[in-house]
């Protein structure tokens, strides 16, 4: 696979609530090296034609949609005529510094769009526009004083604050103290400490499914009696292969022959699923779908696609992965790849952690290209998002 447009690469990251909640995406399109020549009206050209091919609507399932846009965007290329609801445009501070900046803000705004100020820092600039946006975005990574001189000058103008770079324990930290109002980064942190959790016996079992499923010989008949076994697996798995996402031409009704129809992919699925339990919500559930797909098309493995799902759950369950993985009965393969990052299938999970977390520089780390990984990810967040809807509503 190829950079994408001569070096570009596509970004979404989750924009949360407090309560971790998601509001909407942000979606940034980041320019690479071979594409780094020829000055910013060019840089900009490019980037203005790689929006034009997004399916913003997709990206943003039914959320905010949250688009860093370039000055021509912001002068009067856009609103498209094909933009879906719940567009807000983020204005970058070289523009919101320019005399005729108001003016088309207030055009933008009364188009219906949304606003914020990326990048914000007080000055009388941006501070003049305070009036015209929805949202200003602070980056954490500027340091805790400005943050906080940032985070305070947007409170006393009444501006809902979106802190950006929540990737860490700290970041979490700051937010808390300083009362922000949004955090947008992963949806769930790499550096989250584990909490000790005793799996009940629902939980356990659908462990077991996700261990059943992974073995180099799947025992079908033993696939069918854990499901058949537990209501609520069974419910899930009925609805995934009478779902849109699997489409049968009669209506399923027979365990045994969903777990046919489906396969060993979307019974893993369901399998992770219903062990999140209640905390197994659409965009959750959509988040980990995508990472454990990208994982899988970045290497033609299906055994990368349960290092995906897995390192999510863990992630969104809060436990260590080696409890996990001792509870699943992986391969060592797998479990070296969720531990510590290692074995064939480490590198790909930390290419796709490193895009999740904007870390161009991570991605090369690990000797995937990055535009290579955004392609992956951005495909698989378009695969992903029927199954989601097909296991969790």
């Amino acid at each position: 696979m190829t950079l994408l447009a001569g070096g570009l690469t596509v970004h979404r990251q989750h924009v949360v609530r407090p309560d971790r909640s998601v509001l909407g995406y942000a979606v940034n399109i980041v320019v690479g090296r071979t594409a780094g020549a020829g000055g910013e009206d060019r840089l900009d050209a490019l980037v203005d034609e790689r929006y034009a091919t997004l399916d913003l609507a997709a990206l943003a399932g039914g959320h905010l949609i949250f688009v860093c846009a370039t000055p021509s965007m912001l002068r009067g290329e856009w609103p498209r005529a094909d933009l879906p609801a719940g567009v807000v445009m983020e204005v970058p501070a070289r523009f919101a510094e320019l005399p005729e900046a108001a003016e088309h803000l207030g055009r933008l705004r009364a188009a219906g769009l949304g606003l914020a100020l990326a990048d914000y820092a007080p000055g009388p600039g941006p501070d003049a526009l305070l009036s015209l946006v929805d949202f200003v975005k602070v980056d954490l990574g500027r340091g805790d004083v400005s943050s906080a001189d940032a985070v305070a000058a947007a409170r006393t103008a009444g501006v809902p604050v979106i802190a950006e770079r929540v990737d860490t324990e700290a970041a979490v930290k700051f937010c808390v103290q300083h009362r922000i109002d949004l955090l947008q980064g992963p949806l769930f942190r790499r550096d989250a400490t584990p909490t000790a959790h005793a799996f009940t016996a629902g939980e356990l079992q659908c462990l077991e499914l996700a261990g059943l499923l992974r073995a180099d010989e799947v025992d079908h008949a033993r696939v069918i009696r854990v499901i058949a076994s537990d209501p609520e697996l069974s419910m899930r798995a009925l609805r995934l292969v009478n779902s849109g996402a699997v489409g049968p031409r009669r209506r399923i009704d027979s365990i045994r022959r969903a777990v046919v129809m489906l396969g060993p992919q979307p019974l893993t699925a369901l399998a992770i699923t219903s062990l999140l339990g209640a905390r197994a919500h659409p965009p959750g559930v959509w988040f980990m779908l995508s990472r454990g797909t990208a994982c899988r098309s970045l290497v033609g493995i299906d055994a990368a696609y349960t290092v995906g799902l897995l390192s999510a759950a863990a992630a969104q369950l809060q436990v260590a992965p080696a409890d996990l993985v001792a509870h699943t009965g992986v391969s060592d393969d797998v479990g070296d790849a969720l531990v510590s990052l290692s074995g064939p299938y480490g590198p790909v999970l930390a290419a796709v952690l490193a895009h999740e977390e904007n870390d161009v520089a991570g991605v090369e780390a690990t000797g995937f290209a990055p535009g290579d990984v955004a392609r992956a990810y951005l495909d698989a967040l378009a695969d992903a998002h029927a199954t989601a809807a097909a296991l969790v509503g």
